[in-house]
This record gives C-alpha cells, structure tokens and sequence, in this order.
C-alpha cells in the first residue's frame, strides 16, 4: 500500500509541475519596452599631449595609475610595438621626469641600462586607462582611501 501510495503522490507532483510549466512566463519590467536603450555619448580624453597635465591621485591601494593624458591617435600596442615604452621605459624624456615603468613589470634581473619588458605585462592599457569627463551612469557611494600611494 505504501509503494502504491509513493507513486500516486510522485505522478501527482508531475503532472502539477507540467501544469505550472505550461502557464506563460513575463518579465519583471513588463513585455513591452516603452524605448530602446541608447549607448551613452563618447565623451573626449581629459588631458591633452603626454607631458602636460599632472598625475590623477589613485583612490585606493594597488590601484594601477591612471593615464593623465590623451592616447588618441596613438598606435596599437602589439608584442612588437608599444608606443607608452618609448617614454615611459626611461626615467626622464626630453628633459621631463616622468612616470617610469616598475620592476614588477620587467624581466628579471633588471639591466638598468637596457630594461626589457615581461610578456605577461606588455598590455598596458589592460590596467593604465586614460579618465574622461561623463557623467557616473549608476550612483557611486565610493569613497577612496586618498592616502594611498
């Protein structure tokens, strides 16, 4: 009887649940969308050419450092080319002292004279991003630790 009785409930629950499945599903927002969403507007780079603007503060620790500068028109960076080296792999450029790559970015040992960039770190614009001027499109609570270094 009490086999009997299992697989009278188990049927039961089955077919409850096919029912259930068969009614229609909606959306939470609705089925109809009064507008199509649009992507925001591209907003130009702060900054103008390499050298003239000061460094962004970072607002927490570990944070990459940001680009203070425009890196329109710049060429692609590839394994062979990588135009942020050709200041940015030396301690002064044109008699400008600038932000220089970190030894966690290079090949050990370091050769001072001739340093040679890791692989796995050769894209620098996976981390270094230049800022624009927009608009949060969320609200942002964040408050950075602005005594990171």
């Amino acid at each position: 009887m009490k086999t009997t009785l299992k697989i009278s409930l188990a049927a039961l629950l089955s077919v409850a649940a096919c029912w259930s499945a068969a009614q229609t599903v909606s959306a939470m927002r609705g089925s109809d969308v009064p507008a199509v969403d649009k992507a925001p507007e591209i907003q130009p780079y702060l900054g103008s050419k390499p050298g003239g603007h000061a460094l962004i503060p970072r607002t927490f620790q570990q944070q990459p450092p940001l680009v203070p500068h425009k890196v329109e028109g710049f060429d692609d960076i590839t394994s062979e080319d990588n135009v942020c080296l050709d200041c940015h792999i030396h301690k002064e450029v044109r008699g400008q002292k600038i932000p220089q790559v970190k030894e966690s970015h290079l090949v050990k040992p370091v050769n001072p004279d001739a340093p040679v960039i890791d692989k796995a770190r050769w894209q620098c614009n996976s981390c270094h991003v230049p800022q624009i001027d927009a608009k949060p499109l969320v609200e942002n609570v964040f408050k950075g630790n602005t005594a990171a270094k």
